[in-house]
């Protein structure tokens, strides 16, 4: 089992990146989340990796905090879960906040994210609940306190476009673009705005 790897970033995008590890090049899919937290390409980085082995590919997924990773294999064992919604379920929501939507039933939250209808939101509160317990409330009221304003600002206009019907990587774009056009003083109502014009 392949548990982590420290090398060079050689190219990153929102959905995998490439790591050079003593001239082998590695490529991992990794969640949006895990994308915020990498260096510029040409740095160093250590990302924590799980190994899924099929009998036509050997896949590498690759997560920048232990609790996402934790998170991954705990979606996985979700029936109808694969790789794919697990990564997209980690790029709509910070690991925290998804713990706490899935320990109280927060269905609607859950379909929010592009991909997870009511069914799949379903079976994840009814399957995962009782795997996280009581500890996974408690941190997503933790969170919730320690999260700066611009977090939430940002957090709250990617969870408006995608609630609008755009992906989550078009929506993290369009976000990111108009923050950096307006400045940190702007709302979430005109950070939306801003991105529905550009998007």
């Amino acid at each position: 089992m392949i548990s982590f790897l420290r090398g060079k970033l050689v190219a990153a995008s929102p959905t995998h990146v490439i790591v050079d590890c003593n001239g082998v090049g590695y490529e991992v899919a990794i969640p949006l989340s895990s994308f915020d937290k990498l260096p510029a390409p040409g740095g160093d980085v250590r990302i924590l990796t799980y190994l899924q082995v099929r009998e036509d590919a050997h896949l590498l997924y690759g997560f920048m905090t232990e609790a996402e990773r934790e998170l991954f294999k705990l979606l996985l064992s979700v029936s109808g879960v694969g790789p794919k919604i697990a990564l997209t379920l980690l790029g709509g929501m910070s690991a925290v906040a998804l713990k706490g939507a899935i320990v109280s039933n927060d269905i609607k939250s859950l379909s929010r994210i592009k991909g997870v209808g009511a069914k799949t939101a379903e079976r994840l509160c009814v399957e995962l609940r009782d795997k996280i317990g009581a500890l996974g409330v408690f941190e997503a009221a933790g969170a919730k306190h320690a999260l700066t304003a611009e977090d939430q600002k940002l957090n709250d206009a990617i969870l408006a476009m995608v609630s609008l019907g755009y992906k989550q990587l078009e929506a993290h774009k369009a976000v990111h673009a108009a923050i950096a056009k307006l400045g940190a003083t702007a709302t979430v109502e005109e950070i939306v705005r801003q991105a529905l014009k550009a998007a």
